[in-house]
């Protein structure tokens, strides 16, 4: 069974349909790529996922849960958005650290306050925030930043920042970690470095859904290529097959133009 099926997912802003019939799976442990062109609806996508947005109709199931069926539009509390959420590390374009915390205590504020809600924080509230900083200080550690725990954002590079970021997805334990086009605010030097840590966490079949415009980097991590235009899925397959051997004229263009950059 996939770990996450998404079925004719839609979602519209106004008149304007951002998402059309979007369908896709994804295995444990595996990479999805998803490229496109600016407004094809890629950053939409994840943010529907993890439900920053909400999507208009369709379906989402992780591990064989349905988290979202849109036949059914019953009023959902802020507690079970958050476990909803929980499914899914979200590391945005623009990093999106809090700059009055630390690098530390951006990867760890998270689990802080969810661990105050529950029932048995109170009785052991030293062991469960040791815990939860000890994991924050190996996920700091795991990008290669143990030794910046207490700068400030603005004491960090581009792709440090990202790094925390990614550390700070990881805090949680999610199902997905799916990244927006994590490198388009780094330089090439630092692009590198986020990359690696990408390829690293592949390597240790971290489950991912990266939406990216380094190509030759989705054919290196990515199992598939999902290929958007427009708000539909115009072609899905193995990433060798989609980049090396696209079947659509739209595809062809897409990589083509981008290959001329």
């Amino acid at each position: 069974m996939p770990i996450l099926e998404v079925s004719n997912l839609g979602k519209s802003f106004g008149a304007t349909e951002v998402l059309k019939d979007i369908s896709f799976s994804l295995e444990k442990g595996g990479s999805l790529a998803i490229i496109g062109s600016s407004g094809s609806g890629k950053t939409t996508l994840l943010r529907c996922l993890n439900f920053l947005e909400t999507p208009d109709s369709g379906r989402i199931s992780v591990n064989g849960e349905v988290i979202f069926d849109g036949d059914r539009k019953d009023a959902v509390s802020s507690a079970e958005l958050r476990r909803k959420r929980l499914h899914f590390g979200l590391v945005f374009q623009s990093f999106n650290l809090f700059p009055q915390y630390t690098a530390f205590q951006n990867v760890t504020l998270a689990g802080e306050l969810l661990a105050k809600e529950r029932p048995d924080f109170k009785a052991n509230k030293k062991q469960i925030l040791d815990e939860i900083r000890q994991n924050g200080q190996k996920l700091l550690d795991s990008v290669g930043l143990a030794a910046k725990a207490d700068n400030y954002p603005h004491q960090l590079s581009g792709g440090q920042q990202q790094r925390v970021a990614i550390a700070r997805a990881l805090a949680l334990n999610p199902d997905i970690l799916c990244f927006d086009e994590p490198t388009s605010a780094l330089d090439p030097e630092l692009t590198g470095e986020v990359l690696s840590v990408i390829r690293s966490l592949a390597s240790r079949n971290t489950t991912m859904i990266i939406v990216t415009h380094e190509m030759q980097f989705a054919r290196q991590v990515a199992d598939n290529v999902l290929f958007m235009d427009h708000g539909v899925v115009v072609e899905y397959g193995a990433a060798a097959d989609v980049i090396d051997n696209p079947q659509h004229e739209r595809t062809r263009q897409f990589l083509e133009n981008y290959s001329n950059t």
